[in-house]
């Protein structure tokens, strides 16, 4: 059989077993359909084909124990298997490790590279992860958007996953940001509650919005160093976790983040480039937490990268 050539494979009926009970149904599918694109496997969940104990799951859906998952026929390509990490990535990757012990690892992640695959990218820090740990038991915690920088936890076991996930879901995890804003933060240490909804535009686009109806996200917003009239330099306490969230509240206050195309001010991103911004001014600088079954305390913090580090002092300079 040439590699064009496919073999199918019949409808199938898969019960999730204890040792995968918490993890994310698009996570599942990758490794029981080895050698089916990425973005095939998307497309499955997209359309409905993908069933969990019956029903349509969205990729985002967690799997318990019991749960029996229906796998529609899917036709692997012969001779296929994954496609390999690029080595710069790799090492790319490997060098952004800030923490690592026997329960998680923590990378201190580029602006540009995403938390997972999807969309059109084959690989995300995951994925890499995963390609360079084969047989690890690796997990996202958390997610960051792609062009935001900073702290990025991975479980290296489904226990301990639970156990973040529940500590996240009782706002018992300490997540702390740094943003520049655009203008003079005049509201001092100050708490932004404001409910978010989630619209999609015509072509799949995202956009947040604070909307009565919305989901309740709470952030607070500390200034640290102020650039004149010109920018504020902030810390953002997020208690909720909320998609785009701090970008959203940030607009909301008067102040949107510098350089966010989406929820921004096109002349001050416009001059911040102008003072070598290329990309989101907003990075994940903090994470603490302390394990209940344990007591030990976990803080892990990534210093501001240097190329935003740059821009503020160019900001000092004129």
């Amino acid at each position: 059989m040439s590699r064009h050539e496919a073999q199918a494979v019949a409808v199938r009926h898969l019960e999730v077993g204890a040792g995968e009970d918490g993890q994310r149904i698009d996570n599942f599918l990758m490794r029981v359909l080895k050698g089916v694109p990425r973005s095939h496997v998307y497309r499955l969940l997209r359309k409905g084909e993908v069933r969990v104990n019956g029903r349509r799951a969205r990729a985002e859906k967690r799997l318990e124990a019991g749960d029996v998952v229906r796998l529609p026929p899917v036709r692997m390509a012969a001779g296929e298997g994954p496609r390999r990490v690029p080595d710069a990535l790799l090492a790319e990757v490997r060098a952004a490790v800030i923490h690592e012990d026997d329960r998680i690892l923590a990378l201190d992640k580029p602006a540009g590279l995403a938390a997972h695959g999807g969309s059109g990218l084959a690989f995300g820090a995951i994925e890499v992860l995963r390609a360079d740990r084969p047989g690890a038991e690796l997990e996202l915690v958390h997610r960051l958007d792609r062009d935001t920088s900073g702290v990025l936890v991975i479980a290296k076991d489904r226990g301990s996953l639970r156990i973040l996930h529940a500590l996240l879901r009782e706002g018992a995890v300490d997540k702390s940001y740094l943003a520049l804003l655009q203008g003079k933060w005049t509201l001092g240490r100050k708490r932004i509650e404001a409910p978010l909804m989630t619209h999609l535009k015509q072509g799949g686009e995202r956009v947040v919005k604070v909307h009565a109806e919305g989901k309740a996200a709470a952030s607070t917003f500390r200034p640290v160093e102020a650039f004149g009239a010109r920018a504020t330099l902030v810390e953002v306490e997020i208690h909720t976790g909320r998609t785009h969230q701090i970008r959203v509240h940030a607009a909301f206050a008067g102040h949107p983040v510098a350089g966010d195309d989406k929820y921004g001010d096109r002349e001050f991103n416009v001059a911040l480039r102008e003072r070598g911004l290329t990309r989101m001014f907003l990075h994940a600088h903090a994470m603490g937490f302390t394990w209940p079954d344990s007591g030990r305390k976990c803080r892990i913090v990534a210093p501001l990268p240097a190329d935003l580090k740059g821009v503020l002092e160019r900001l000092k300079q004129r």
